[in-house]
């Protein structure tokens, strides 16, 4: 299942030039997957409170087209692969139709001493998301 997560772009969100600056699309992103692991069920608060965090091993971003004060933005997040160890998604953040960025993004879950450990029963038995199609919708 492909999960959407709104965004509004505020004032603070943008540079001099009144675009969004580049680091705010990462944190659209992880509102984006917050969001994604509250809505399968998953509190992250229990799950930190139990010892285990999620944490972003790797990002690839490609930054498409500016985003800009007042746009009303859509964060599509897909789940590519999942392994015990490893979470690899794909999102994108579109305006209307129009692809602005797009990340290709590893999660894993660390214990309290840092060490790797499996991802919750409610990813892994969750799977990928089948094949996106060549179009957005």
């Amino acid at each position: 299942m492909t999960h959407r997560y709104p965004v509004h772009v505020h004032y603070e969100d943008t540079d001099m030039g009144g675009i969004v600056y580049h680091a705010n699309f990462l944190k659209f992103i992880e509102r984006a997957r917050s969001a994604w692991v509250r809505d399968i069920g998953l509190d992250q608060n229990a799950m930190r409170d139990a010892g285990t965090v999620f944490v972003v091993r790797r990002v690839e971003a490609d930054f498409l087209a500016p985003a800009r004060f007042e746009d009303a933005l859509e964060v599509e997040t897909r789940t590519l692969r999942v392994t015990p160890a490893r979470l690899e998604m794909a999102q994108t953040v579109w305006r209307g139709e129009e692809a602005l960025f797009r990340a290709a993004v590893t999660a894993a879950c660390l214990n309290t001493s840092g060490r790797p450990v499996r991802l919750p029963a409610a990813i892994l038995d969750r799977g990928p998301d089948q094949p996106a199609p060549v179009t957005r919708r």
